[in-house]
């Protein structure tokens, strides 16, 4: 079970990445807007460095994830142990949505900062009197 779990979430990793990020098209992007990877010649070049990192990273990550949905099953499965609040997948929610909440606190407090900011400076809209 726990081979086709992990098994599962790199094939995922993979197939998601591929779905999502196209090389071609940012090299081709990248191209149209002046754009350019220092020391990669533009177009194909572009595409196939894309690519290559792309898929190093993806190998890294779809490891990582692997081993931290993977590791707690194990636990419990060593222990017999019913820790399904550490199981993997859990934890990653609660990390995703504790960074998520915090960057959302963050962005508030700036943007009140702005606001308190624009009402000390008094600016005003619209146009001046000559």
């Amino acid at each position: 079970y726990m081979a086709l779990y992990a098994a599962g979430i790199i094939f995922f990793c993979f197939f998601y990445t591929a779905v999502v990020f196209n090389p071609e098209e940012t090299s081709e992007n990248l191209k149209k807007n002046g754009g350019f990877i220092p020391g990669i010649r533009p177009g194909k070049n572009t595409a196939d460095y894309l690519d290559y990192v792309l898929t190093r990273i993806t190998v890294v990550g779809a490891a990582y994830l692997a081993f931290v949905c993977v590791l707690p099953e194990y636990v419990m499965a060593q222990t017999s142990l019913p820790i399904f609040f550490l199981g993997g997948t859990s934890l990653l929610i609660v990390v995703n949505v504790t960074v998520d909440t915090v960057t959302q606190i963050q962005s508030h407090l700036l943007a009140l900062q702005y606001g308190d900011l624009l009402k000390k400076a008094k600016l005003k809209g619209g146009r001046r009197k000559r």
